[in-house]
């Protein structure tokens, strides 16, 4: 018989405990408060199923007075049961703590209120507003002066060349000697008899030659090529006798400390003076970790720890102050054993610094800290294009590694860093897994779950995050690790406890501990640690948050639930993370921050993710870090939160590189310079940053201090690029939409145009997707989220009379024109034209955004054009986003296609909230380059100690999947 859809669904109903017999069980039994509130609202429930059949029976009838009176009756009769539960109070006995959660509602009542609250809130977030923010707007305007004023300033900074990913400039910034050189008037001299000339030749050929030869490139291109007459081994300076590969001080200028370095070479010049070659150390404070990181109270570096060099600087013998005694350390010395060996000498070094990359990396494997030879700066091309199978083009080997490396990405997102990554590292024939994901967007979370779903997902903060794994570490030290007769000894007292205590029938038990987290889940002001319970006789609606102290009194269950996540790993331990990535959130620097504290940023509460981020790295001491950023962390406070990460990283003995990546330059549509940050424990391989694929439309200035970090070729270099990518390409085979599109998965309605199409279409199985276990899921043949903002009626409009042409903008419209200067003013010879609303069709705010300067109110992006960077939002009001073709703003898909990612990776939650994931992602090409060469490092197949590598060919290559793929010209693109 099937069940009356009219009828009020029955109320789980929970085990009587006075109905059971006295049981022997360290199972927790008692009534918390939250359980007390789920049994009044059975009750309550019960009265309202009564009311609305009274109601149903009144409706049937001819209702009269009395039916009208009985609902009242009802209705009251309900408020008043609503009232008395809200004043009940627990009941203890004396020997069991209660829940602090007692004064929340059940979670079913609590479920059904923000289920109205989220349908609510996502009608609102379908929708564009009709005004533009006005603080927004303005912000947005000081955003953009102050980054015209930096511009300014680092292009006087380089003498008015403006620097960019185009030219990267090799200067080296290294320690000198200040004193000048002088041919005559030393008493110090060099001992002994000169080098053998021939010998002379064969170590230092450039002395010798008219032109030196490229080993000579690192020098500093301040410093001119010396030529020598002769070498010797030895010279006295101050009646001290001092040889090659000593290491010495060396004058500096006023009020700076000596220099530190090493003698590689004793000569004399064609002028008569008597030279010397000095290979620098650099102090921490000497490195791209300035002073003023180093009085950062959160971490230390050793005084005594130097970094060496490869640069070199020529001076006089007499520059020469002192002998100092530099000892080498293994990198991978345990603390105590490093304290011991270096305690009498004056410093010690373990690892190499670099200038360019900012690059802290272990010594090359046959430089006992005598300088080696240059080694290339990129490795090899070792993947042989014949060999094609999947879309990665990467034959299999018979000893591919075949380890599953773990993931955790820290402020996920939806998901992009880590899917890129993973990507990348599969066509490196290398297994990584996103294990673990947190981030405090629900929407994000959902998103990253359903394209992950072996990940496991948090929806907190990551401070509360960090609390949780120092608790868990410690809950599973006890119940796991170190179990022993303690824990035994406290299971038994609690079965005593229980023995022959009958159960009152106000007492609940607790079938199972569901989850763990730390915070405040009930937003009682009660921070710590929380356990989701599961309650026996109830339904999963009825799970409640309950402290730690709550559910003192049923050890076991605790236990269950330590030994079985410990077992399934449900959360990271110190030690057993192999790879920790993140894009920390840095609100302090933006220029939508009025109030940016230049002077300390991190006293900024918006900054203090950073150091949320590396305490969690520090924490959990992953084999590999990868952070994410935006290039302001470079740019703000002459970049002190990038060389505070830096700095952070060198002082837990991480191996560090600093890169800055265009993403245009891995085959997108849109330019978006990020930084990145590697991070290696001194064990592993420093990955190197893999070099761009594609030419690019070059956007945006690079800080001058950090010029040598934007990843690309050097000038000198003629690489074979692959033309760089419009909105044609990525775009122009999507179905054609309106400006409301509700639904969010639909079908293809033509094929791909473009070997970017056919890439971005592939299923999880061609792509080297694992997350499914390299099968497809149900849906991977569909297009989602095709669906763009749904503009007012009056932005739509606006967009209808925004003519069909490249550059077109609201300037196209009537009553505008454009005056000197190129500032919109109104046209005295045209009326204001109003829109059917009444309101005007040229808004105020468009005509004085940038002081009328702006081209970017109600812009028409076109399919030969680039984006400067995807967006969090898609109004139009203050940027270029309408479609080239169409009355709408671009889609949410269309968006997803700029930052590469799949096709078949669906996003959850309102249209804004999609847009807003989409647009703080980590372009997916870019994060999957990364992970290309995060799996060649990871199993030590990186050739060479430079800090660049090339990517395979197959990188970009889709004809082994499809037949033909060449790229398609525009017009063919365009249907023209």
């Amino acid at each position: 018989m099937s069940p009356d859809p009219d009828a009020p669904p029955s109320a789980p109903r929970p085990a009587v405990a006075a109905a059971i017999e006295p049981r022997r069980s360290s199972r927790k039994r008692f009534k918390s408060a939250a359980a007390t509130e789920a049994e009044a609202e059975i009750n309550r429930k019960a009265l309202r199923s009564e009311t609305r059949a009274r109601q149903r029976r009144a409706g049937t009838e001819n209702p009269g007075p009395g039916a009208a009176s009985e609902m009242e009756d009802a209705e009251a009769e309900l408020e008043g049961a609503d009232r008395d539960a809200s004043r009940a109070e627990p009941r203890g006995n004396g020997k069991r703590r209660q829940s602090r959660a007692a004064k929340e509602k059940p979670p079913m009542r609590r479920g059904a209120d923000k289920g109205k609250q989220k349908e609510s809130a996502a009608a609102d977030e379908d929708v564009c507003a009709e005004e533009p923010d006005s603080e927004e707007m303005a912000m947005e305007e000081e955003a953009v002066a102050a980054l015209e004023e930096e511009e300014e300033k680092e292009k006087a900074k380089a003498g008015g060349e403006e620097g960019s990913a185009e030219k990267v400039v090799a200067r080296k910034r290294v320690a000198r000697p200040s004193k000048e050189r002088k041919a005559h008037g030393s008493e110090d001299h060099f001992v002994g008899q000169p080098i053998p000339d021939h010998e002379a030749r064969q170590r230092w050929p450039g002395r010798y030659s008219t032109k030196g030869p490229d080993s000579h490139a690192r020098r500093c291109v301040e410093d001119e090529e010396l030529k020598a007459r002769r070498h010797y081994r030895s010279a006295n300076v101050d009646n001290v006798i001092y040889q090659l590969d000593d290491d010495v001080y060396v004058k500096a200028g006023p009020d700076e400390d000596n220099y530190i370095g090493r003698i590689t070479e004793f000569f004399e010049g064609l002028d008569q003076g008597s030279y010397f070659t000095c290979q620098w150390f650099f102090r921490t404070a000497d490195t791209v970790i300035s002073p003023k990181v180093l009085k950062v109270h959160d971490h230390r570096h050793d005084h005594k720890r130097v970094f060496l060099s490869e640069e070199r600087n020529d001076n006089m013998i007499e520059c020469i102050v002192s002998k100092i005694n530099i000892t080498h350390v293994d990198p991978n010395t345990a603390p105590q054993a490093k304290a011991q060996f270096t305690k009498d000498c004056d410093f010690y070094y373990d690892m190499s610094y670099s200038v360019a990359y900012s690059t802290f990396a272990n010594l090359p494997a046959d430089n006992d800290g005598v300088s080696s030879s240059a080694a290339s700066n990129i490795s090899d091309d070792a993947v042989d294009s014949s060999k094609e199978t999947l879309v990665s083009g990467f034959q299999a080997s018979s000893d591919a590694h075949t380890e599953t490396a773990s993931l955790l990405d820290l402020y996920s997102g939806c998901g992009a860093m880590s899917t890129g990554l993973c990507l990348g590292a599969a066509l490196s024939n290398f297994k990584l897994e996103t294990r673990w994901a947190v981030d405090m967007n629900a929407y994000a979370c959902e998103s990253l779950k359903y394209n992950h779903p072996r990940s496991k997902v948090r929806n907190e903060k990551a401070e509360d995050f960090l609390a949780l794994l120092k608790e868990w570490d410690a809950l599973c030290t006890k119940y796991v690790v170190q179990k022993d007769i303690t824990m035994e000894s406290e299971v038994a007292q609690s079965l005593t406890d229980d023995e022959d205590e009958p159960l009152s029938e106000d007492t609940y038990e607790v079938e199972k501990l569901l989850d763990i987290c730390h915070g405040d889940p009930n937003s009682t002001g009660q921070v710590g640690l929380w356990f989701k319970v599961r309650w026996k006789g109830y339904d999963p609606s009825y799970d409640t948050w309950e402290p730690i102290d709550g559910l003192r009194d049923c050890p076991q269950r605790i236990i269950d639930f330590v030994e079985r996540g410990y077992r399934e790993n449900i959360l990271p331990l110190p030690g057993t993370v192999d790879v920790i990535c993140g894009g920390p959130p840095c609100q302090g620097i933006s220029g939508f921050n009025r109030f940016r504290m230049r002077e300390d940023p991190l006293k900024d509460e918006k900054n203090k993710q950073m150091v949320i981020f590396t305490d969690i790295v520090e924490y959990l001491s992953p084999k590999y870090v990868l952070m994410e950023n935006v290039v302001d962390i470079l740019k703000f406070a002459d970049g002190f939160l990038g060389r505070y990460a830096l700095s952070r990283l060198v002082a837990m003995n991480y191996q560090a590189r600093l890169g800055m990546m265009v993403a245009g330059c891995y085959g997108l549509p849109q330019f978006r310079m990020r930084v990145f940050i590697w991070g290696a424990l001194p064990s592993m391989v420093l990955p190197k940053f893999p070099l761009p694929t594609h030419d690019v439309v070059k956007r945006g200035v690079v800080p001058n201090e950090f010029e040598q970090s934007v990843v690309a070729y050097n000038e000198t270099e003629a690489p074979r690029l692959r033309k760089a990518l419009f909105l044609a390409d990525a775009i122009s085979d999507l179905p054609e939409v309106g400006n409301h599109q509700p639904n969010d998965v639909m079908d293809f309605t033509i094929g791909p145009k473009t070997e970017f199409q056919r890439y971005i279409r592939l299923n999880r199985k061609a792509m080297m997707d694992y997350s499914f276990d390299g099968e497809a899921d149900s849906g991977e043949s569909k297009l989602f989220d095709h669906q763009p903002l749904r503009l007012n009626d009056d932005d739509y409009e606006r967009v209808q009379q925004i003519p069909l042409k490249k550059g077109a903008n609201f300037r196209d419209l009537k009553g505008v024109k454009v005056g000197i200067n190129n500032t919109v003013e109104w046209d005295p010879d045209v009326p204001r034209v109003l829109l059917s609303s009444g309101k005007p069709l040229v808004p105020d705010y468009a005509m004085s955004f940038i002081k009328g300067k702006s081209l970017k109110p109600f812009g028409r992006l076109w399919w030969d054009e680039t984006v400067p960077t995807v967006v969090t939002r898609a109004e139009p009001h203050n940027q270029s986003i309408l479609h080239p073709s169409q009355a709408r703003v671009l889609t949410i898909r269309e968006n997803a296609r700029l930052q590469g990612f799949p096709d078949y990776y669906r996003l959850f939650g309102p249209i804004k909230q999609k847009y807003m994931q989409v647009g703080n992602a980590v372009a997916v090409p870019v994060a999957r380059a990364l992970g290309y060469s995060l799996g060649m490092a990871y199993t030590g197949r990186l050739d060479g100690d430079g800090p660049l590598v090339k990517l395979p060919k197959s990188f970009t290559r889709t004809s082994a999947v499809f037949s033909g793929g060449e790229d398609v010209e525009m017009e063919e693109v365009l249907d023209l």
